[in-house]
């Protein structure tokens, strides 16, 4: 029998799209099972959401997808693929700018874990423009977000950094 094709999908999802639940779909067809690990990204100051809300809005925005789980993710990411057992890493792509970062990170990764394979699907046309920073920026202005992330997830943005917010 063959070894379980574990992909993990690594990002601080902060908050999580639309783009990337599509992403999270479309690998949960190809692998047997997909971590959407959370992380904290080190080179932004503290996030919107703290860790524990976003992994909570992760899990609910999967809920249903019963070969997709959620973790947090608080170390190197091959230190944590050797942990789980994966070799599989999923990564979007939605521009050249993306592609030259991520394909410097798949090297890294790929130098310091040579078993690691790297998977790049393209974003979506639907989704190419998205991002959780354009999202963010788009609420601060008192923007309707509902088609860009879940519905809750968009109330819970405009009461975190809506207008009404804001000093």
């Amino acid at each position: 029998m063959s070894e379980k094709r574990i992909a993990v999908y690594p990002a601080s999802f902060d908050p999580i799209t639309n783009g990337h639940l599509d992403l999270i779909h479309r690998a949960a067809k190809l692998f047997d099972e997909v971590v959407v690990a959370v992380a904290t990204n080190l080179e932004k100051s503290g996030g919107t959401f703290p860790v524990d809300e976003r992994i909570a809005m992760v899990r609910q925005a999967v809920a249903g997808m019963p070969n997709v789980r959620v973790d947090l993710i608080q170390s190197l990411l091959v230190e944590y693929l050797q942990r789980i057992g994966a070799r599989i890493v999923i990564r979007g792509l939605r521009a050249l700018q993306d592609f030259e970062y991520e394909f410097e990170m798949a090297l890294m990764n790929s130098h310091m874990f040579p078993e690691i394979e790297t998977v790049f699907l393209m974003t979506s046309e639907r989704w190419f423009y998205v991002s959780a920073s354009r999202v963010r920026e788009l609420v601060r202005f008192g923007a309707d977000v509902t088609e860009f992330v879940p519905p809750d997830i968009a109330k819970r943005l405009s009461e975190r950094i809506g207008p009404k917010r804001r000093g």
